[in-house]
């Protein structure tokens, strides 16, 4: 049986005591009302949760540990030779298995001890499969009697069900909190070993990017200098020229969307510059490389200028573009939560409305501007596939948008391209340039929380 049509089953099942809860309470509100602590409602919502949360639980152990036990069943069952091999081989070995066994095609021809090992997996995987169907269903509706049992009218199944739903976000915050600390981790561990290969200093300051290193003492083309400087300087020249065009750009939307344009027209007017938050960053790539790019180097040929074919002002501009939604959308929403009696008390004043606007509702809402507009810094800063089709991936350490620069996020994504070993100071360095960027994005967000801090204002 295929997984979804369990879940779908446990669904099922659940609803069922939903039902049976729902009926029950609304029994027992019949014969005594004034004794019914909690709504049918709850008493439905206890008896599915207590279907549903065992038996899912008892899927995801089960999905877990199949795999290894079936994979030492099957290693038991082999030779002694091949039990002996090393651990590399024995996964290619186990890796053929498991491709015979799917009906794929495996890296050599099966031999007969493959063929029978792969007929065996099959079988175990089948019998792990019913176990797991018989014991999730079989565990659901052993919970749903027990917890059919504790219905009654002074059950409170409210503070059961609550208490279960603050658990499950506890649960839900904690694995949050876990996932960044092994993201901060690994990030740490692999850009460790990088650093004990390669100087921190001469990785930080620099002043040439070259990570392809030799393999053989012969090769030509491989110096291998791991000076992120150029790198560096190409996202702060990218993400400067985008925010030059997507802050004034997205704040005057905004202030017109708030402050001038009717309730009708704001809602055509939003929904359509949020449309532009949903076009894939690579159709803005293709725009950039195809329009933006020969348009900007047309430009400068008739005005005796030398621009690249990929430069960094296409690919700072178009994505400028892709970013204004997260300015004026973000913008919007806080200078309209901006109380109205403070715009009556300006006019009250005497001010114009543009005045109103430039002392009054700007400062009020200046938390959550710096708030949308670094989060678009941290937008332009990670972004990947605009900056490989129009500026490409040329690491030149220089300050003229005219030029072919490259991004962290970019280099990130070459590094980790192609069958170099995965140990080698060429990989681990895209290790260590997450680590850099994870640093200048955390600075970013505690640079926002104290601007926040400094002006946030309450009103009554």
């Amino acid at each position: 049986m295929q997984i979804w049509a369990l879940i779908l089953i446990l669904i099922c099942l659940a609803a069922y005591g939903h039902v049976i809860g729902r009926r029950r309470a609304i029994s027992f509100a019949a014969a005594k009302p004034a004794l019914l602590h909690s709504l049918p409602f709850y008493h439905g919502a206890y008896l599915a949760l207590w279907v549903v949360i065992p038996s899912l639980l008892a899927i995801a152990l089960w999905l877990v540990a199949q795999g290894p036990i079936i994979e030492s069943l099957i290693i038991s069952g082999l030779n002694t030779d091949t039990q002996a091999l090393s651990a590399d081989r024995l996964s290619l070995v186990l890796n053929d298995i498991v491709n015979v066994a799917s009906g794929d095609i495996p890296s050599r021809e099966p031999t007969p001890e493959i063929a029978a090992a792969a007929q065996k997996f099959s079988e175990l995987k089948k019998l792990s499969n019913l176990g797991m169907v018989v014991i999730s269903l079989g565990l659901g509706i052993a919970c749903l009697w027990w917890a059919k049992g504790k219905i009654s009218a002074e059950f409170r199944a409210r503070n059961q069900v609550e208490r279960i739903f603050t658990i499950i976000m506890i649960l839900a915050s904690t694995i949050a909190i876990l996932t960044t600390i092994g993201i901060v981790l690994s990030l740490l561990f692999e850009a460790w070993r990088f650093f004990l290969r390669i100087p921190l200093d001469d990785f930080l300051f620099g002043l040439q990017w070259s990570p392809q290193t030799a393999i053989r003492a012969d090769q030509v083309g491989a110096s291998g200098s791991f000076g992120a400087i150029p790198i560096f300087a190409g996202t702060l020249l990218i993400t400067v020229i985008a925010m030059c065009v997507a802050v004034p750009l997205g704040l005057m939307s905004a202030i017109y969307m708030s402050e001038y344009a009717s309730n009708r027209l704001r809602g055509v007017i939003k929904p359509l510059l949020e449309i532009l938050a949903g076009v894939p960053t690579v159709v803005y790539g293709f725009f950039a490389a195809l329009t933006v790019a020969p348009f900007f180097r047309g430009m400068g040929e008739t005005v005796g200028l030398d621009v690249s074919s990929e430069s960094a002002l296409a690919a700072g501009v178009v994505m400028g573009i892709m970013i204004i939604p997260f300015v004026s959308s973000l913008s919007d929403d806080v200078m309209n939560a901006v109380p109205q009696t403070l715009r009556d008390g300006s006019f009250a004043l005497g001010a114009t409305k543009s005045e109103t606007i430039r002392q009054v509702v700007l400062p009020a809402a200046l938390p959550g501007v710096v708030g949308a507009v670094l989060l678009a810094v941290s937008r332009a800063i990670g972004e990947t596939m605009i900056v490989v089709m129009a500026a490409g991936l040329a690491a030149n350490l220089t300050a003229n948008p005219f030029e072919a620069v490259t991004t962290v996020t970019v280099q990130i994504v070459t590094l980790l391209v192609g069958d170099q070993e995965f140990d080698s100071s060429k990989t681990l360095a895209a290790f260590a340039l997450g680590l850099v960027l994870f640093f200048i994005t955390l600075s970013l967000n505690v640079f926002a929380l104290r601007i926040v801090r400094k002006y946030r204002e309450k009103y009554d």
